[in-house]
């Protein structure tokens, strides 16, 4: 067997910069050299000896001159020597050399040093040598008689060791440890021995749990632990038992141990589907998470709630206000799945508790000394908006409170709380009018430009009689100010030259002097009248922006709160228009309107702007003036209708997109050619099994698969199966192809070398280096191939990163007979690892999309060069090479659309997340145009899928020709 393939229980790692010895050093170190030395050569030899070196000369050495040591430390590395060294010859026979090994083990387990004796017992449980275990039977036993509980506890786990491998060693090994479990006092040496009756004769294990049912209170939590496992294991074989068993895990759940009432309320899952048990169980469950400081372990503890959630929906929703109580919690992971757990919860018999606990949380939110304020603001936000959408009772008494909220410092948050407002006020047209009103009087709380675009256009859309429009217009004036934005004075054209000296000639014509300060050392000074000035027009800048907050959006440079503006007036001005009131005021306020409208024009194109308008700006707001101006029936249509449409069909597509998702979630969807499990028509070996061991044991092993062909992780079909590379020639003396299969952090690559020469090739060995975050693991073992034979060789490789790597190596070997001094080398072909491996889709909200983006420091910008002519075929193809989710919903691109901009999101499993934001177009000549920016935090996942889509862009012949 090769040494890759041998198990290994000890793993360690040499010192560097340490110069190794040779094997002939080594001999005379560990024949001659003091204590000292020999600690030194055992340490190297015992890495050398891990890492796959041959070293059977210095087995005898070892034998005659270190295992009669007395000291500790060299004791210590004799066992780890002795645990790690070969104890079998090439035909599978155990070594004469062992049996002053089994001397030396028998001598060491009577040793009167109980430590000695313990890490002896210990050294037993490794071997696998029935030889070498047989004359150490009746020390082992001896030893369970020990003094000291160290020595007993590893007697035990020997005892075990000896009754799994070699049972006829020891067949009457229940009956002792029983025996000895009745008797012992110490709560490790009764965990280990229940342990031994749980693995290997669980009737016996029953019987003691029977023997002790009404003491399994005063048990130490160790004893426990494995108590509730053995019910777990073995209550389905004995029905008759089965209320004894649920009556004992009943008792566990008042344990004072954590782990223990864990243990037992997933257990009392398995046990019984009845309401009151899982009730029981999800309380004794949250219980944990409120009162445990684990963070981990409350993560844990919310995933096994969600598992509750999504089968015994009815019972937790019961339990909603008290997983509610978890929020207390000041870690903002725990805060956000909770409320992620909570929303699923809501139904109508607790909606109105569930939002009146959000509504005080929001408040005590507000709290500067509260960590993470802001963000945990928003997450609330979103679930008290989630929650009004599907129960419209609630969100009448919601939305007033979240109004307050306009002017939060998170922006996030202001524009999460508008949103809803705009989507209640178009689900519910009852509620429009009070919340019409309610935004007229929270406007001026506004600060952020993303707010007052969604206000303007709540006001736009339904402010529609007379007394809502003056109002709007009222409204609008206060948090604008004067016209026009920029004072006549400053609006101008450039001073000529010499006209800053020209003001002070007019200044001194006038004689007007500066005046004069005493400073605080008594000299003067003169206060510069342009300085003041110049202050005092700060000042006034500021005041006006605390007065007129849209006045300072404007003036920042938003003009996309200027365009939203000017929709907004002029769809009040085409309904002012339309009503019975005087021409004089109809004119007067159009005329306003244009005023604003022209203002706004005005400010981007002067030298007073942080940066000028931009073109797509100043159309809009040219197009609205144009409206007003010369209006027409299919202008007013587009304004008064138009836009009100295209929100609704917003709406509609946005809820149909969350109910394919959850529909997708759900996996509603069964093949056709899927087993169907029939319970009652199962074998007899089944038959015992309980309908929840079925489910158990079905969801473990459609999670182990998923795992293993990565379809958990959203995966495509190619990445499903291993992929074979071919490493050499036809031609080579050696043919060599290698089947690589990633595996999350690890990547197995199983070598098949074939001879094709009429020669035995020995020493041949695999040579492999990596490039990127790759580390390989092991080196492969030298193996002797015959003429025209094949082997398999395996190594591993662990992913520390998510980035693109390269393996590659050479296979050395020589030629039986030949007496050539050099070794024959064959290079091999580089094995690229794809960060596709890495990569697997995932969804993220809008605002998560866009706060990750403004967050993420690397971009990768990569132009759109392809021979695909298609929109939606290129869209479709760089989805599918990158292995992402498409953000945008693909049905609403228009097929004869020549542009496309689309969002891609993909999650890594080190949990790292790519975003790739694509913007193409058609050109005249047929091709496409354009740029893919790629952000992610790391560099790596950056440059990674850059260089992915740029090698992938184009598609092959025979699909453009298809497609064509």
């Amino acid at each position: 067997m090769a040494s890759a393939d041998m198990p290994c229980s000890l793993l360690l790692s040499g010192a560097a910069g340490v110069e190794r010895f040779g094997v002939s050093a080594l001999k005379e170190i560990l024949e001659k050299g003091d204590i000292r030395e020999k600690i030194e050569a055992m340490e190297q030899v015992v890495v050398m000896l891990l890492e796959g070196e041959k070293l059977h000369q210095l087995l005898m050495p070892v034998i005659r001159y270190v295992l009669p040591a007395r000291d500790h430390t060299l004791k210590k590395l004799v066992m780890m020597y002795l645990e790690i060294v070969p104890k079998t010859d090439a035909e599978g026979k155990l070594l004469s050399e062992m049996i002053l090994v089994c001397n030396y083990l028998r001598n060491n387990l009577i040793h009167p040093n109980e430590y000695v004796r313990g890490a002896s017992l210990r050294l037993v449980t490794k071997f696998k040598e029935e030889e070498l275990l047989q004359p150490l039977v009746p020390s082992v036993r001896q030893n369970l008689e020990g003094r000291h509980a160290y020595v007993r506890k590893n007697a035990v786990l020997a005892i075990l060791h000896l009754y799994r491998n070699f049972e006829h060693l020891v067949p009457d090994a229940p009956d002792v440890i029983y025996n000895y479990l009745v008797a012992e006092t110490d709560a490790t040496c009764k965990r280990n021995a229940l342990l031994m009756l749980y693995e290997c004769a669980p009737e016996t294990a029953i019987a003691y749990l029977h023997d002790v049912m009404d003491q399994v209170s005063a048990q130490a939590d160790v004893i426990q632990l494995v108590l509730v496992q053995l019910v777990r294991k073995c209550f389905r074989k004995y029905p008759a038992h089965r209320a004894r068993h649920i009556r004992c895990i009943y008792t566990l759940l008042q344990a004072s141990s954590a782990a223990v009432r864990y243990e037992a309320a997933s257990t009392l899952v398995l046990l019984s589907t009845a309401s009151p048990a899982i009730r029981i169980a999800a309380t004794t469950l949250m219980d944990i998470l409120c009162t445990h400081s684990d963070t981990n372990v409350k993560l844990v503890i919310l995933d096994r709630l969600s598992l509750l959630k999504d089968s015994y929906k009815p019972v937790m929703q019961e339990l909603a206000m008290d997983l509610l109580r978890a929020l207390a919690t000041p870690s903002l992971d725990i805060r956000k799945k909770t409320l992620a757990v909570c929303v699923e919860l809501i139904s109508t018999r607790n909606v109105e508790e569930v939002v009146q606990c959000l509504k005080k949380e929001i408040v005590k939110s507000q709290d500067q000394g509260m960590e993470n304020g802001a963000e945990y603001r928003q997450l609330l936000i979103q679930a008290v908006h989630s929650c009004a959408i599907r129960f419209p009772e609630v969100a009448a008494s919601v939305v007033h409170v979240l109004m307050d909220f306009l002017g939060d410092a998170n922006v996030h948050s202001a524009v999460d709380v508008i949103n809803f407002a705009r989507e209640v006020m178009e689900l519910y047209p009852d509620l429009r009018q009070e919340l019409l009103q309610k935004l007229f009087l929270s406007i001026r709380s506004i600060r952020a430009g993303a707010v007052f675009r969604a206000a303007l256009w709540i006001i736009g859309e339904h402010a529609r009689s007379q007394q809502d429009i003056d109002r709007a217009l009222t409204t609008v004036n206060r948090i604008l100010g004067d016209m026009p934005l920029v004072p006549r004075a400053t609006a101008g054209p450039a001073p000529e030259a010499g006209g800053e000296a020209a003001a002070p000639e007019k200044q001194a014509s006038k004689g007007e002097t500066a005046p004069r300060r005493v400073l605080a050392d008594g000299t003067y000074a003169t206060q510069s009248a342009l300085a003041a000035t110049a202050a005092g027009e700060a000042d006034e800048g500021a005041k006006l922006g605390r007065k007129h907050p849209l006045r300072r959006v404007i003036l920042s440079g938003d003009y996309f709160a200027a365009c939203s503006l000017a929709n907004c007036l002029t769809k009040m001005a085409l309904r002012l228009r339309a009503l019975d009131m005087k021409e004089a005021v109809k004119n007067a306020a159009v005329a306003r309107i244009l005023l604003i409208m022209a203002s706004c024009l005005s400010y981007g194109g002067s030298g007073q702007a942080p940066h000028a308008i931009d073109e797509d700006s100043r159309r809009r707001i040219t197009t609205c003036i144009r409206t007003l101006c010369y209006p027409s029936p299919a202008s007013e249509r587009v304004f008064l209708e138009d836009f009100h449409k295209s929100f609704a069909e917003l709406l509609r597509h946005q809820q149909r997109h969350k109910a394919e998702a959850e529909e997708e979630s759900a996996g509603g969807e069964v093949q056709v050619d899927d087993t169907i499990v029939v319970r009652q028509l199962k074998p007899k070996a089944h038959g015992a099994m309980g309908s929840d061991d079925t489910r158990e044991l079905e969801a473990h092993l459609m999670q182990d698969v998923a795992i293993a062909t990565r379809e958990g992780a959203g995966s495509n079909a190619a990445m499903q199966q291993p992929r074979i590379f071919q490493l050499t020639g036809y031609s080579d003396p050696i043919y060599a192809e290698v089947n690589v299969l990633v595996h999350q952090y690890d990547i197995v690559m199983d070598v098949m070398v074939y001879n094709q020469t009429n020669d035995t090739l020995q020493a041949l060995g695999l040579e492999l280096s990596t490039m990127g975050d790759l580390k390989l693991v092991d080196r492969p073992e030298a193996v002797t191939l015959g003429p025209r034979s094949f082997t398999s060789i395996r190594a591993n490789v662990k992913v520390s990163s998510t980035e693109t790597g390269v393996i590659y190596g050479n296979i050395v070997y020589d030629v039986a007979g030949s007496h050539a001094v050099d070794s024959n080398v064959i290079v091999l072909n580089d094995i690229h690892i794809d960060i596709v491996d890495y990569i697997s889709p995932a969804t993220c909200t809008e605002a998560e999309f866009r706060a990750m983006w403004a967050e993420f420091e690397w971009e990768n910008k990569v132009a759109v060069k392809t021979n695909i002519t298609d929109i939606q075929q290129y869209l479709n193809h760089i989805i599918k090479q990158t292995n992402m989710k498409c953000l945008t919903k693909v049905d609403s691109i228009d097929h004869k659309c020549d542009f496309v901009a689309a969002t891609l999101y993909a999650r890594s499993v080190f949990g790292e997340s790519a975003l790739v934001n694509i913007g193409a177009e058609k050109q005249s000549d047929g091709k496409l145009s354009g740029h893919i920016r790629i952000r992610s935090k790391t560099q790596g996942i950056a440059l990674s899928l850059g260089d992915k889509i740029t090698l992938k862009q184009n598609a092959s012949e025979v699909s453009v020709e298809t497609a064509a």
